[in-house]
């Protein structure tokens, strides 16, 4: 059997188009790397045109090819109220779907699952959990958590219980089944699957110690940014060091400007709206290639230029690279077929190539890289952060880091597992399916 996510997890899979359980509502979720995209994908195809993904934030919805919460619920971007949810003029819109996919849910707050459920009976007319729409959430629980201020944590405890998704009422009563993915594509030596296992938890054992120690580098994150791809907390840091870089190369730098129409959010561009490039300066591709020749995260160097292209050379082979266009979509009602359409609403066109001597760890979501610096900083300051960087990493041997781990690096917050018992549909080396029970009172 082919070491692929559509073999190995064709058993889960024909279980979620069957219906995954009581109401068919899935909270997806696995280690970095083990096929949740692609697992999705599937879902998504299967669902057809009734079907909608959403994401919390604009770059995860233009990754995911879908629509922010914010702009299809019209929700204000703060604490939602129950006024806040209200009829919207689009009811036929939402009458007509069938399938609700949010990405990313790891990043999505209590209060705001609360009003989608809220607003989605309100706008179908409907008493039953999420309106009778079949919800399917996907994300790591141990990546990024959603963003709370200091004022609004005590009144999300005080309302749901807490600030993650599954602690609102909407998540029990839809009755959740969960298909959590344990198969990892993306590394395979067993050391390194145990330490990311480690830093995941915040279990680290003497054996994980050790390997960490091995891993620290005698050389500054600049110094390092010549052969490795920075990773760091902060977007200042990976700017000085890629303008560090480019600065010291020879020649004169070729400036490429973004077109942008419509509406398009500056915090969504993929990359800079002025990219400067230079002859021998290492770049990211961040297009996917539809003949398979580079993927999201392909490391390139800069060859030349024609008056509207870039040569890149992806080892030992010159491609042509020209300006790519990324969507920004609002979901629509068909008038006439009556089904769901997505309408684009907002373009952003530019060269599909990022400087890549340092990249925010945000940023370098979802990729997969040879050679891995990761430089503490001061610190990281975020629950899952150090577990995403070195889950980037291909191998021990492609990965160095700024200094020894400490304790505080490890920031974990256990309130983000703690949904409650689960009752076992099914357990194998390769996945969980279970139930979310009853009980939400102990910590998992």
């Amino acid at each position: 059997m082919a070491d692929t996510p559509d073999n190995i997890y064709a058993a889960p899979a024909r279980w979620v188009a069957s219906g995954a359980g009581a109401q068919g509502n899935l909270f997806l979720t696995g280690r970095a790397g083990t096929g949740k995209t692609t697992m999705l994908r599937k879902f998504l195809s299967q669902a057809g045109d009734s079907a909608i993904v959403l994401a919390p934030t604009g770059v995860a919805a233009m990754n995911a090819g879908g629509q922010t919460i914010h702009s299809f619920f019209k929700f204000p971007p703060r604490l939602i109220e129950p006024a806040d949810i209200k009829r919207l003029r689009s009811t036929r819109l939402i009458k007509a779907i069938d399938t609700m996919i949010i990405d990313e849910i790891s990043m999505v707050r209590s209060d705001m699952l609360d009003a989608i459920d809220k607003s989605l009976k309100l706008n179908r007319a409907s008493k039953r959990p999420f309106g009778g729409v079949r919800m399917i959430l996907s994300g790591d629980l141990h990546q990024l958590p959603p963003v709370v201020s200091g004022q609004e944590a005590p009144i999300l405890k005080e309302r749901h219980g807490g600030q993650y998704f599954f602690n609102c009422n909407a998540f029990r009563e839809a009755e959740f089944a969960l298909l959590a993915l344990k198969h990892v594509f993306r590394q395979e030596d067993p050391r390194f699957l145990a330490l990311l296992g480690a830093l995941r938890t915040g279990r680290v054992t003497p054996a994980d110690e050790a390997t960490l120690q091995g891993l620290v580098s005698h050389r500054s994150a600049t110094d390092a940014s010549e052969t490795h791809v920075v990773l760091t907390p902060n977007n200042a840091n990976a700017f000085r060091i890629n303008q560090a870089r480019l600065d010291d190369l020879p020649g004169k730098p070729h400036p490429f400007y973004a077109d942008v129409q419509g509406q398009f959010d500056e915090k969504a561009y993929p990359t800079e709206a002025e990219l400067e490039l230079k002859e021998g300066a290492r770049v990211m591709l961040i297009r996917n290639d539809p003949e398979g020749r580079w993927v999201n995260g392909s490391l390139a160097v800069v060859a030349g230029f024609t008056s509207k292209s870039v040569i890149v050379d992806i080892d030992g082979h010159a491609y042509e690279i020209e300006p790519a266009a990324w969507e920004k979509y609002r979901y629509e009602l068909d008038p006439e077929t009556k089904k769901v359409k997505r309408e684009v609403v907002g373009t952003f066109k530019q060269m599909p190539l990022r400087l890549a001597y340092a990249v925010t760890i945000h940023k370098a979501q979802g990729l997969t890289l040879d050679k891995v610096y990761i430089d503490f900083d001061h610190g990281m300051f975020a629950h899952g952060q150090t577990y995403v960087a070195f889950s980037r990493a291909r191998t021990l041997e492609g990965l160095e880091i700024s200094r020894p781990l400490r304790p505080r690096d490890l920031v974990f917050d256990r309130e983000a597992f703690a949904f409650g018992k689960l009752e076992t549909i099914e357990d194998t080396d390769a996945y969980l399916l279970a139930k979310f029970a009853r009980d939400d009172t102990v910590l998992i």
